[in-house]
């Protein structure tokens, strides 16, 4: 009984031995899209009233986790059943990625009323303010979903040889560390400005150690938001375009002397162009028949 009981101990030392390795092996095949997740979701998280970034922070951290949750079962199933319809929902996501990256460009280049937008801000209420943001927040964890989707197939990709009882723990690992991981560092980034001011206000001197950090950090802010602006549009098509490159023959063999990750942004940029134009003529046929 004792000489089992010990057997049994030893196999599942066993088994958590393979299971960090291979989430070792895992983490660093997924580090690309896990920094590209990085960048979409701290743009999608910023530009909130102070004193509601950590509650729409936790709100899509929550939806982040519950995305996880639905994924992680049906990709297990899907994985031993029909590996087909992972690649179709990868493409069907990579769509969607693409799409919102070129949208953002297109706003940038095209009026689109957005000066006026921000200045009818000002007058809202506090209960539009908060429909608002319960918008950007549903529209934040539906690009994590996606974003998801692509973590957790690229993590089981790496460890699709190994048995189930491998699959499953390091695959959801990984998906545990992408939510905690990333939107911890969310977290830090968009109260800069708050733990910069904590500094400055910690002592009385005004040529302080503690002054300059916290000056530096109040003042770098909007440069990082800005920048996780870009740095996130960019992501999301290098993303689409990965989705595209890696499971359409036809952009895999498409351009073969271009680096990897210029071919995957502007395959990216193409097709989301191709889609907002096709949403943009969608939009004005379902416009003009509602007039009618």
């Amino acid at each position: 009984m004792a000489s089992g009981f010990f057997a049994l101990l030893d196999d599942i030392a066993t088994l958590m031995d393979d299971v960090a390795a291979m989430s070792k092996i895992t983490a660093k095949k997924t580090a690309g899209i896990l920094g590209d997740d990085l960048a979409v979701n701290a743009e999608k998280a910023s530009g909130f009233m102070s004193s509601r970034e950590i509650p729409v922070l936790w709100a899509i951290s929550k939806g982040s986790l519950l995305n996880k949750l639905i994924i992680l079962p049906i990709a297990f199933l899907l994985s031993a059943f029909l590996p087909s319809a992972i690649i179709v929902a990868l493409v069907l996501g990579g769509l969607y990625l693409a799409y919102e990256g070129a949208e953002k460009i297109y706003e940038i280049f095209v009026p689109h009323g957005h000066e006026e937008h921000e200045a009818s801000m000002l007058n809202l209420t506090e209960a539009d303010i908060l429909a608002l943001e319960k918008e950007r927040v549903k529209a934040a964890i539906v690009t994590d979903f996606i974003l998801s989707v692509e973590i957790v197939i690229i993590a089981l990709g790496s460890v699709a040889e190994e048995p189930l009882s491998i699959q499953i723990p390091v695959v959801s690992l990984i998906a545990l560390i992408a939510t905690i991981g990333v939107y911890g560092i969310v977290a830090l980034i968009v109260r800069m400005d708050e733990f910069g001011l904590r500094l400055i206000n910690l002592n009385e001197r005004d040529d302080s150690f503690s002054d300059y950090i916290g000056r530096l950090l109040v003042n770098a802010l909007p440069w990082v938001i800005k920048s996780l602006s870009v740095i996130g549009t960019i992501a999301l098509l290098l993303v689409a375009g990965g989705i595209f490159a890696h499971n359409i023959h036809f952009f895999h063999d498409l351009l073969p002397q271009l680096p990897s990750i210029i071919k995957e942004f502007l395959v990216g940029l193409g097709v989301g162009f191709v889609v907002l134009v096709v949403v943009k003529l969608v939009s004005k046929v379902i416009s003009l028949f509602k007039r009618k």
